[in-house]
């Protein structure tokens, strides 16, 4: 059987499991059979074509490279919440192993998230491979560009999740080549600079080919820009020792600034716009996830059934409600969900958690809104252990998902995108860059992006005349909160501030409160009924938990990956 690091099979696409590869052409026709669904940004029919028949025309091209926006990707879709906010202690989730850093190699999370990324990168491979070999005479250039760059992002941003959940992962730059070969399952871990360089290699390429300007939803040069400026900030801190390097620093303050002063993106006026459906493909969005509703499983948003409460929609597949976002991400926001007033100064709040006597417009709309307190509370027992539970990645009822795009959902199936980058990450990743290793700074321009984030979403806000450090860590907190980024801000700060890093995760309230029920029932806090954790479970953190082990599927296919890393010249390699 290939290795996983070559053709890994994405878990839930259960008709193609166990499938053995033995060419690119077999390659392809397994890919372009994992991409029949209904439509987004046009699709290829289902019609028995083979790859000698595929890619003679401009639309077949970037047909080819649609799907690589949402199926392979999955089986990550679970592992990207409990890896960018369970384990970061944004997000409560009961005796989840993210929470108490207890998680083993068996953990089908774990070896869901490494197939689906290894997935994605033996996709995008198969894209920019064909795409070359087998485009017709009537593919233009530009088309056959644009789609090789949009598969490089793609490639890129599947890389930099591997190297900050797994560390030294191996480099499979061709896949039908080590096939060919025969040493699929003998290949080494690259290190972990290697790894950044090749992500870096891999964006440069892509901006070489990309436009400026793309259609809306797809990637584009500025795509790629933003990408590269988070790739160098996180690259910045990398064996260093308490403060970062100024040349990456500096790299990721121009790629940001490309973004930020020549793409002609900007931030949409209210935050809670962002995640609504009819803005899947909104200009503050510069990488995400486009799902579809489809007969094809694996192309559609499942979260809402992960993360939603108990009856929130029509289909009977919701059990986020007893999980939440955490008691120390509501204090980050000033609340306390032993109070029945809330505090309303920050828009980002409401649109990340529900709490008691938030009201929602954009949910439940046949109905006249979603009253949190009334469905919670007061129609069915409480089931926060938090006081809270989430917001971003819902959709609502059937009725809000037709108004929201016209099309129907189903059980355990939205369209809404999820959101990878954002141009308010752009912001903050420059105003850091700029701040480098200073202890503040009041650059005009670092200023302006902080400020522009920060005050689209507090009433009152009074523009900084100077931030530190500080500020930008619990900005970036407060803006991406439950967008499954979290846990990447601590990895590349233990890259060069180990102990701070796991002192702040060892401080965390990561626990949950007793007594709710009764308090929100009567609104009569008995401090001995309704109260926070008193003896909770302080996380052992270590060094060790800032990469997480390798899958047994993995290590069994290749016991290589056990074994030092090897230096990988990048020189022998070449898009």
């Amino acid at each position: 059987m290939t290795s996983s690091f070559v053709l890994k099979k994405n878990t839930c696409m259960k008709k193609y499991k166990n499938i053995m590869q033995k060419s690119t052409f077999a390659l392809l026709i397994v890919l372009l059979g994992m991409i029949s669904c209904e439509d987004f940004l046009d699709r290829p029919t289902e019609d028995n074509y083979t790859v000698d028949s595929f890619y003679k025309t401009d639309e077949q091209c970037f047909q080819a490279v649609n799907p690589v926006y949402n199926s392979p990707w999955y089986d990550f879709q679970r592992g990207f919440f409990k890896v960018g906010e369970v384990l970061a202690g944004n997000y409560y989730w009961g005796n989840s192993p993210y929470l108490t850093f207890t998680i083993n190699s068996t953990d089908e999370d774990l070896v869901n998230m490494s197939a689906s990324l290894w997935s994605v990168n033996a996709y995008c491979n198969g894209i920019l491979e064909n795409i070359d070999l087998k485009s017709g005479p009537n593919v233009t250039e530009i088309t056959k560009n644009t789609v090789k760059g949009e598969a490089l992002v793609l490639k890129a941003m599947a890389y930099f999740y591997l190297v900050r959940i797994y560390g030294a992962v191996p480099i499979i730059h061709n896949n039908s080549a080590m096939i060919s070969e025969g040493g699929y399952n003998e290949v080494y871990r690259a290190t972990i600079p290697n790894i950044y360089d090749y992500i870096i290699m891999t964006l440069e390429k892509a901006i070489e080919w990309l436009p400026e300007k793309n259609k809306p939803g797809r990637i584009d040069k500025y795509s790629a820009y933003g990408l590269l400026s988070k790739v160098y900030l996180t690259k910045s801190g990398y064996g260093m020792t308490g403060s970062r390097n100024e040349e990456d620093l500096n790299k990721a303050a121009v790629n940001a600034e490309k973004v930020i002063y020549q793409s002609g993106r900007t931030l949409l006026p209210k935050y809670s716009d962002i995640f609504r459906l009819e803005n899947n493909f909104n200009e503050e969005s510069l990488i995400a996830w486009h799902w579809v509703v489809s007969n094809q499983w694996t192309s559609q948003n499942t979260l809402q059934s992960d993360l939603g409460i108990v009856g929130f929609d029509e289909y009977g597949a919701n059990w986020g409600g007893y999980t939440g976002p955490s008691v120390d991400l509501q204090e980050a926001f000033g609340e306390n969900a032993l109070s029945l007033t809330r505090n309303y100064v920050d828009a980002r709040r409401k649109a990340t958690m529900m709490m008691y006597g938030d009201k929602y417009e954009y949910f439940w709309v046949d109905k006249g809104g979603f009253d949190y307190t009334e469905f919670a509370v007061e129609s069915m027992e409480y089931q926060s252990a938090t006081g809270a539970n989430e917001v971003k990645h819902l959709v609502g009822n059937n009725n809000d998902h037709v108004i929201g795009i016209g099309t129907n959902m189903d059980r355990m199936q939205t369209s809404l995108s999820t959101h990878l980058l954002r141009l308010a990450d752009v912001y903050l990743i420059y105003a850091e860059a700029i701040l480098g290793n200073n202890s503040s700074t009041s650059d005009a321009k670092a200023l302006k992006a902080f400020n522009d984030v920060r005050g689209r979403s507090l009433q009152g806000y009074q523009p900084r005349t100077s931030i530190t450090w500080n500020d930008i860590w619990k900005e970036r907190r407060l803006e991406l909160a439950c967008e499954g980024d979290r846990w990447y801000d601590y990895v590349r700060w233990h890259y060069y501030n180990p102990q701070g890093a796991i002192t702040e995760i060892k401080n965390q309230k990561r626990s949950s409160y007793s007594g709710l029920k009764d308090y929100y029932e009567t609104g009569v806090l008995d401090p001995e009924v309704t109260k926070y954790d008193e003896n909770p479970s302080i996380p052992n953190i270590t060094d060790e938990h800032f990469h997480l082990p390798f899958p047994d599927t993995d290590l069994t296919m290749n016991p290589n990956l056990l074994k030092d890393p090897v230096e990988f010249d990048l020189s022998t390699i070449s898009y």
